[in-house]
């Protein structure tokens, strides 16, 4: 048996993982003068409380995980002889997926018989929460360490993420559009629709005039090329905008009933990039493309 470790970046419906005995490597992030050691995911209620202060302005920002810390978080279970499988933030949004893989190369150093599989989800939010659901799901089925890293790695760029950002002027503070873009398209409720390309990188996808418009283009997406048969859960991850995810949850259902679909609050180490209001639908579908 092995152990199932994942970026608590992630989001996830946290009685399965909690059932499973899904482990997290902690991450660190500040909200206002409040810096935060976030060792499992949080609380729907802090969740509201922390994109209220995101709306009242409060700053916040988050830091990465160094390979020492990832040494830390591995080195227990190296120390009883266990073997790991690690899924990392996408390697195109962050640097953890390199620093893991420098941690296990300091952990080979230091002993013998380390078995860890860093695997890149090239993803994030709930799209880590659904291979999470597979690493799971895989290693219940009699799958080695190596035989589930595999099958992870071969099925990420299977994981479609479409989401709609509220408020443009946390993307441009993350670099993403421009200051007069920003102004411009709040002034004209522009919402634009992003997306996670097979690099792992984002891209923005659509433009859409208000919110309703931005979710039927989603699910327009979704209907287009979902593939449930390689897993049924579908993941709406929201920055406490319940109502809009119960709404896209309908939606979702109405075309495809046979579907599992979870609403989850988006993690504050992605809330800080992304602001309130946020709204993403992830899964299974054909493989990511790069869009034209």
């Amino acid at each position: 048996m092995y152990e199932i470790l994942v970026d608590v970046s992630l989001d996830v419906d946290v009685e399965y993982a909690e059932s499973k005995g899904v482990r997290y490597v902690a991450m660190d992030y500040m909200i206002g003068d409040e810096e935060r050691h976030c060792t499992a995911p949080e609380t729907l209620e802090f969740m509201h409380t922390y994109y209220d202060r995101l709306r009242n302005t409060v700053p916040t920002r988050t830091s990465q995980v160094t390979p020492f810390q990832y040494k830390e978080n591995f080195e227990p279970y190296v120390k009883e002889g266990k073997s790991i499988l690690y899924i990392s933030l996408s390697s195109g949004l962050s640097d953890t997926y390199q620093s893991a893989q420098m941690a296990v190369k300091m952990l080979e150093e230091d002993y013998e018989n380390v078995n860890i599989e860093v695997v890149d989800s090239l993803g994030a939010t709930g799209g880590m929460g659904i291979l999470t659901e597979s690493a799971c799901e895989n290693r219940e089925k009699g799958m080695s360490l190596k035989e589930n890293a595999d099958w992870l790695r071969e099925h990420a760029a299977n994981i479609n993420y479409w989401f709609k950002v509220e408020d443009l002027m946390y993307l441009k503070r993350g670099g993403r559009v421009s200051a007069a873009t920003a102004v411009i398209g709040t002034a004209l409720n522009i919402k634009p629709v992003l997306t996670i390309n097979p690099e792992g990188k984002l891209d923005t996808v659509a433009k859409k005039r208000g919110s309703k418009l931005a979710m039927k283009w989603m699910l327009d997406s979704f209907a287009a090329n979902c593939d449930l048969s390689i897993g049924k859960s579908v993941y709406i991850s929201c920055a406490d905008c319940p109502e809009d995810a119960e709404v896209l949850k309908n939606m979702v259902l109405e075309v495809k009933p046979e579907a599992e679909v979870k609403i989850t609050s988006l993690s504050p180490i992605i809330g800080a990039h992304t602001g309130p209001d946020m709204i993403s639908l992830i899964y299974y579908g054909a493989k990511r493309v790069r869009e034209a």
